[in-house]
């Protein structure tokens, strides 16, 4: 890690706006020793006697928090609270009362107040009240980032340490988290020196996944992942049987950050049994993620067991039109041989009809539904200028996620499944990454157009930016041409062509695409839930 982020994680620090509190009471003058000990702690207080007095001060000034008596003359707190949420719906409001009488509680609480405090009061308490529902934010902030300053060094130490493959996802996992846990605070060095981290980690990881992936795909040394055409096998596979239905939904180019921004809308439902990593196969991409998924083999096995369920690059025709055959051809040569659906979710009016056909699905051993939103979302995110705006970072991208989904047919289904009492399992085939640096690549008209790897012959490159797989059956690809050979970005890299190199890179360049080598796109979430 480059010393100025060591530098720049010691100055980071925090500003925040004074706290201006408006204080109406009819009897404030009584409150003076309360307003000077407010004063006192940093708070500007502005006293008014009455509920018009404080719409007035509304109107003219900036106010963060308001504390008003119940009993007042003229207008009750009540009526004060709702014209000031009419002029302000965002206005916090603690109502000060002498009484305890339950009705007036409720018409307070009904009024969306923030809090609620019985007279007599003491300065520690409205002091507390006061940080609570204007500093919370602050103070959270400033303990998160205190933490990842404490945790910043350890997770240093461990990129440059040379990680197990456990060790490896442990620590995407803690990446992840402070990710989340950083993503709302506005200081721009926390998220400059996370970036910095998440970068360096990649760069780390692409040297392990070069070092050991050929031997993972033939068994080879003493770890061994789940990799994508095993996933099924190990983690779903057994839990089918005809005595309940489960549900498998592929959500596909889900990352693991985005499935943790959708798990709280699925918190109320279901309880997370296995929250596991899998790793894609290369080329992290769906035609060969996915086809493995479903057929429990790699690329170059499917090619030669199922000749006629397998297209290559340069092949006519969409490259997924036979996970269902392939997925039933799976199923039997694990003894599994039940009932089992498949659908893909493309629109809107197709999922509905699957929705409303979820009664009969119950009376299948397995059900498997796929969704293409996120895949079209990374997509959109090239080529549409609203959605470039949409999901413009890390952060965006993640949040258009949860928002299709708090809001989609599949929350629904899982709902549903919930209330029957149905276990269900998330995954997807592979993940993406955001793009940013230009690999300048030459080749013939039929190297394929995927800008995280490429396969063809007579291609130049920087041999020593990529992973080179010169034969592609070491990683069991098939091999298209007698000197065809693989090649994969790492990290954040992307391959583009010197013709119109300018363009080609100002357009790709913070897009999210997959295809190769990064920790965004080979480690992905295998989820099992349980309903509650």
């Amino acid at each position: 890690m480059p010393s100025d982020s060591f530098l720049l994680m010691d100055n980071i620090k925090i500003k925040y706006m004074n706290i201006k509190v408006l204080w109406a009471d009819d009897e404030i003058d009584l409150l003076k020793p309360h307003i000077l000990f407010l004063e006192s702690k940093g708070y500007e207080v502005i006293p008014v006697v009455s509920g018009d007095d404080a719409l007035e001060v509304m109107k003219k000034e900036r106010i963060d928090i308001v504390l008003l008596d119940e009993n007042m003359p003229g207008l009750t707190g009540i009526e004060t609270v709702k014209r000031m949420k009419a002029l302000n719906s965002n206005i916090p409001v603690v109502m000060i009362t002498k009484s305890e009488e339950e009705h007036i509680m409720e018409d307070a609480i009904g009024s969306n107040i923030a809090d609620y405090l019985i007279k007599p009061v003491n300065p520690n308490q409205i002091w507390i009240c006061l940080k609570k529902n204007t500093e919370n934010v602050k103070i959270v902030s400033e303990k998160k980032t205190m933490d990842y300053q404490q945790a910043f060094r350890n997770i240093s130490m461990k990129i440059s340490d040379h990680l197990s493959l456990n060790e490896w996802e442990e620590l995407y996992k803690e990446l992840v988290y402070w990710e989340l846990a950083l993503e709302n605070i506005e200081d721009p060095g926390i998220s400059e020196i996370l970036t910095q981290q998440k970068e360096e980690a990649n760069t780390q990881f692409a040297r392990f996944i070069m070092k050991n992936y050929i031997n993972w795909l033939n068994g080879k040394g003493d770890e061994k992942p789940i990799l994508s055409h095993t996933a099924l096998k190990e983690k779903v596979f057994p839990c089918i049987s005809e005595k309940q239905p489960v549900f498998l939904f592929v959500i596909d180019n889900l990352r693991y950050d985005q499935w943790k921004s959708i798990q709280p809308f699925i918190h109320n439902y279901f309880y997370v049994e296995n929250e596991d990593i899998h790793y894609s196969i290369l080329p992290t991409a769906t035609h060969y993620a996915r086809n493995a998924l479903f057929s429990g083999l790699l690329p170059s096995e499917i090619e030669k067991k199922y000749p006629g369920l397998w297209l290559n690059e340069n092949d006519e025709g969409g490259k997924n039109q036979h996970e269902q055959e392939l997925l039933a051809e799976y199923l039997k040569r694990h003894g599994k041989n039940v009932k089992f659906s498949f659908y893909k979710i493309l629109n809107l009016d197709f999922g509905k009809k699957v929705f409303e056909a979820f009664h009969q699905l119950l009376n299948n051993p397995f059900n498997v539904i796929i969704f293409n939103f996120v895949d079209m979302l990374s997509h959109a995110r090239t080529d549409v200028d609203l959605i470039r705006e949409l999901a413009q970072d890390e952060k965006s991208y993640r949040s258009v996620t949860a928002s299709w989904f708090e809001n989609s047919l599949l929350l629904d289904m899982l709902k549903f499944l919930s209330a029957k009492k149905i276990p269900v399992f998330i995954t997807t085939d592979h993940g993406a990454i955001k793009i940013d640096r230009p690999l300048k690549m030459v080749g013939d008209r039929n190297v394929n157009t995927n800008l995280r790897y490429k396969v063809g012959k007579n291609m130049d490159y920087p041999a020593k930016e990529v992973f080179e797989i010169k034969n592609p059956a070491d990683a069991y690809l098939p091999k298209e041409g007698i000197t065809s050979q693989f090649v994969f970005a790492t990290r954040n890299d992307f391959f583009a062509y010197p013709n119109n190199y300018n363009y080609y890179v100002s357009y790709y360049k913070n897009t999210f695409q997959h295809g190769g080598i990064s920790m965004e796109e080979m480690m992905v979430p295998c989820v099992k839930l349980l309903p509650k």
